[in-house]
Formats: structure tokens, C-alpha cells, sequence
């Protein structure tokens, strides 16, 4: 069995700078640590229960199969702060049939990001 102590998923993109202002300054993510020096170095940042680490840099696209999913306590003031610091929203919160409210918005590269909030009432509130 795998027994792991960490995890974090690794984003590389296009425009490491352009990245870093995206999560560290239009999210707002707070900065767990950084390593390296230069424009390709390494910003890894809280994301909740992991890490997402912004390093390096890639010249292919984005692929579309990664997401990043984070909960939060309100999608409705998010979205109004994310607008305010000019975030484009793809997709607006909105009550999903199965419960949970979502909105969408994008990184630099494309990679979809869903904010997400569990209601009160969701059963993913209530543990038997």
C-alpha cells in the first residue's frame, strides 16, 4: 500500500507570471513556499486540504482534462470579489440538481477551476 504523507498537483504553464498573479493575487491564495530563483521558479500555495505548485514552464497547451476543485463558505461573495479584481467568470454560481452550488472561471492556460459551495442542507453536511 502507498502511504502518502503529501500531495499537490502541479500546474506548469505558458506564463509563470501571469500564473502567480492569477492564483496568488486574483485568488488569492496564500503562499505555503517558493523555491528557485527567476521566472521559472517555484510558488506553491495552500489549496484547502493540498498544495497547488506553479513552476516551470510549458510550451504545449493546457491539457482540458485537469480542474481544480475548491470549496468555499460562500460562491456569492466570491464571485463578487472575483469580479472586482477582474477575474472572468465562465459560468455564474448556480444550484446544481445535485445540490451543491458551482461557478466556474479559468486560469491563464485555460484550466477550468470550480468553486464550489456545499449548503447547509446538502447531505454532504451530515455524517450518520
Amino acid at each position: 500500500m502507498v502511504q502518502v504523507l503529501s500531495s499537490r498537483v502541479l500546474v506548469r504553464p505558458a506564463d509563470p507570471e501571469r500564473s502567480r498573479d492569477f492564483y496568488g493575487q486574483a485568488l488569492g491564495l496564500e503562499i505555503y513556499r517558493e523555491f528557485g530563483t527567476g521566472p521559472e521558479r517555484g510558488t506553491v500555495y495552500f489549496l484547502g486540504g493540498g498544495f497547488l505548485e506553479v513552476s516551470g514552464r510549458s510550451t504545449e497547451p493546457s491539457g482540458r482534462t485537469l480542474q481544480l476543485w475548491l470549496q468555499v463558505a460562500d460562491a456569492a461573495a466570491v464571485h463578487r470579489e472575483l469580479v472586482a479584481r477582474g477575474v472572468e467568470v465562465l459560468r455564474p454560481p448556480v444550484r446544481e440538481p445535485w445540490g451543491l452550488i458551482e461557478m466556474w472561471i479559468a486560469d491563464p492556460d485555460g484550466h477550468k477551476v470550480v468553486i464550489v459551495e456545499i449548503p447547509a442542507d446538502h447531505p454532504l453536511r451530515y455524517r450518520p
